[in-house]
């Protein structure tokens, strides 16, 4: 799938990773919906980069929302050739803390509801509407790239929520694949180590520093523009299908 004259949903596209990514597609000649909660830099996104991009105010967790995000990218291209689910919180809490005060199941019930089931949901209602595409010579209809997370397979002390959510996105990754694959609708993930995002600066600089010395190389944190380079191979790769990659200089997280 070619970048250049297709449009885009990219849903926590107002910063970070995903605001990298609607840079990126906006820069190569994509038309790019923003679908974020994030009203004041999403719509200065818009600002910036001009009438390639448009904004949607957009929960996840909400069908009526994301469904109206991609009515937009429906009025705004004609069509809509892929989606790029960045949107997601973290919520570090220990089971049992210090204190011995326990882990609130309200607060790890919403880091799945926004993690897990807002991935769901966005890649359920943007199938069904790639599905009405017109496929490509080679019978491609749509990509749908979700975000994990390292977490997923290396999980520290406080991120069982955390980890709990994004292994799910994983583990759904294959399943979603050969299910939409009659479709010619492919869906991959990335996994992503700790890069230079605004999720990164909720930690102590102390901890970012010692998280940047377990990469093996490069020995920093990732850049949000290599993120979105990724996501840009993997929309013109008709053959990456089904899988999980990770970006993270070849980090091991340790259990703390």
């Amino acid at each position: 799938m070619q970048v250049e004259g297709s449009t885009f949903l990219v849903t926590g596209g107002s910063s970070g990773l995903g605001g990298a990514t609607v840079r990126m597609l906006a820069e190569r000649g994509a038309k790019v919906v923003i679908a974020d909660i994030n009203r004041e830099d999403g719509v200065g996104f818009v600002a910036e980069l001009g009438e390639r991009v448009r904004f949607a105010l957009t929960d996840v967790t909400s069908e009526p929302q994301v469904q109206a995000s991609i009515e937009t990218a429906l009025d705004f291209g004609g069509s809509l050739l892929g989606v790029i689910h960045c949107a997601g919180i973290v919520t570090p809490r220990r089971v049992l803390d210090k204190d011995g005060i326990v882990h609130p199941l309200d607060l790890f019930a919403k880091g799945i509801q926004v993690n897990l089931v807002g991935t769901f949901n966005v890649t359920r209602l943007a199938a069904k509407a790639m599905a009405q595409n017109v496929p490509t010579s080679e019978g491609e209809r749509g990509v749908i790239v979700n975000t994990a997370s390292i977490a997923a397979f290396d999980g520290q002390i406080g991120q069982a929520c955390y980890s709990a959510s994004k292994a799910g996105v994983v583990g759904m990754t294959l399943p979603l694949a050969r299910e939409l694959a009659r479709l010619g609708i492919r869906v991959m993930t990335v996994a992503p180590g700790v890069f230079e995002t605004p999720m990164a600066l909720e930690v102590s600089e102390a901890v970012r520093e010692s998280l940047t010395r377990l990469a093996l190389f490069p020995a920093r944190l990732g850049r949000p523009s290599e993120f979105a380079a990724l996501v840009g191979q993997i929309i013109e790769n008709v053959m990456l299908n089904g899988e999980v990659i990770r970006i993270d200089g070849a980090v091991r997280m340790p259990p703390r």
